[in-house]
């Protein structure tokens, strides 16, 4: 009777696809034609127009000296109450990974170095599936994106996505000609052709590429510098230009720290400094166009935090050294969240509510957490990759 009621009723999968992913999951459970609907491409379809929340960061350290890959990767719940900060959500993977990037509840990463022969993996940690493809040039100071858009490219029979990376030219790193060419190329391999291409685009570009990577928006990929630009590649139409930040980094008494996310589609850009806590959002990327869009002073923030932060003007000031360790830095945002590290803390603040929440401690992720970590935030998603 259920299977009848299953087959001829639209109800089930109207009332089923406003639950949340996690929901949705236990809901599995209850019988084969509840599993069968839920795990249907049309039913997921539909489930995706509801906008998922963050359910969690993941967090991976990085080496600053040595060329090997450090294999451990830690998951951290945006609410900790009765959880842990988790370590093992990717051993259904064939081998260890390092993570690149994440788009719309798909994760791009690849082979750990060293390796005989590193490929790239796109795969869905909440159902443990994968898709696995040659790397058409390995190297590790490349820098990989993943574009992943299930509403302009629906997911009726197939998930179709582009892996760009980023290749720098020798001439970005240290030269003592600062006026010889440096440049960015392209190489973009599509799932639905399952080849790579080069692109013909190149940016000229003097700056490194770091921190939050490869950040999917309203079809373009972002890469944070160390300059005052943010690189910008249109993946449909393969064109990159550099975007100007808000405001000039030179314009600060001592040096402040910086990252890029995604919220309500757009980028946003997330700056500490000595005058406090500011937000972006780019309204026009063609004419670099930026609104402020969250602003709040350090002792606003400490005075609504008392219980984690203290002195927290003094120490952000006294930052004059690049070669120094940030009291505060922001490591990834996502919908109004921030995911940042205060010491030796692992905070989430809420613009919306202007609060603080202690996560973990950089003692529960590892020796090199301190050190230019790789941060994604990860909403979960039922998108089948099998």
């Amino acid at each position: 009777m259920e299977e009848i009621w299953f087959a001829i009723n639209d109800i089930p999968m109207d009332v089923l696809s406003r639950l949340p992913v996690k929901t949705l999951l236990g809901l599995k459970c209850v019988s084969k034609d509840w599993h069968r609907l839920i795990s249907e491409r049309s039913f997921i379809r539909h489930q995706l127009k509801r906008a998922e929340p963050v359910s969690g960061f993941f967090f991976q350290e990085r080496f600053q000296w040595c060329d090997d890959d450090i294999k451990a990767i830690s998951y951290i719940p945006v609410k900790m109450e009765g959880s842990e900060v988790q370590h093992s959500v990717f051993n259904f993977l064939p081998e260890s990974v390092v993570l690149s990037a994440v788009s719309n509840g798909l994760i791009c990463c690849r082979s750990c170095f060293p390796s005989p022969q590193p490929v790239i993996y796109v795969c869905n940690p909440l159902n443990k599936e994968w898709v696995t493809f040659p790397w058409s040039t390995p190297d590790k100071r490349s820098s990989l994106g993943l574009a992943f858009d299930p509403f302009k490219d629906p997911i009726d029979k197939s998930t179709d996505f582009k892996v760009v990376t980023i290749h720098q030219t020798a001439s970005d790193m240290e030269v003592e000609d600062e006026d010889k060419d440096s440049y960015l190329t392209f190489d973009i391999y599509s799932s639905k052709t399952r080849t790579w291409h080069r692109s013909r685009e190149m940016c000229h570009c003097h700056h490194s590429l770091f921190k939050n990577k490869g950040i999917f928006v309203g079809g373009a990929l972002y890469w944070l510098t160390d300059g005052d630009q943010i690189l910008m590649f249109d993946v449909q139409n393969e064109l990159s230009w550099l975007v100007t930040v808000p405001i000039p980094l030179v314009q600060f008494d001592s040096i402040p720290e910086m990252c890029i996310g995604e919220s309500e589609g757009k980028l946003h850009y997330v700056l500490i400094s000595e005058g406090g806590l500011h937000v972006w959002v780019l309204e026009d990327y063609l004419d670099f166009t930026w609104e402020l869009k969250y602003s709040i002073s350090l002792d606003e923030m400490e005075k609504e935090n008392t219980e984690f932060l203290c002195n927290i003007q003094q120490r952000v000031e006294s930052r004059m050294a690049v070669d120094t360790t940030p009291w505060m830095d922001p490591l990834a945002f996502k919908d109004s969240l921030l995911f940042m590290r205060v010491a030796a803390r692992i905070y989430l603040f809420n613009f919306e509510t202007r609060k603080l929440e202690e996560l973990c401690t950089l003692s529960m992720l590892g020796p090199n957490s301190i050190i230019s970590p790789i941060v994604l935030p990860y909403s979960m998603s039922l998108i089948p990759l099998g």
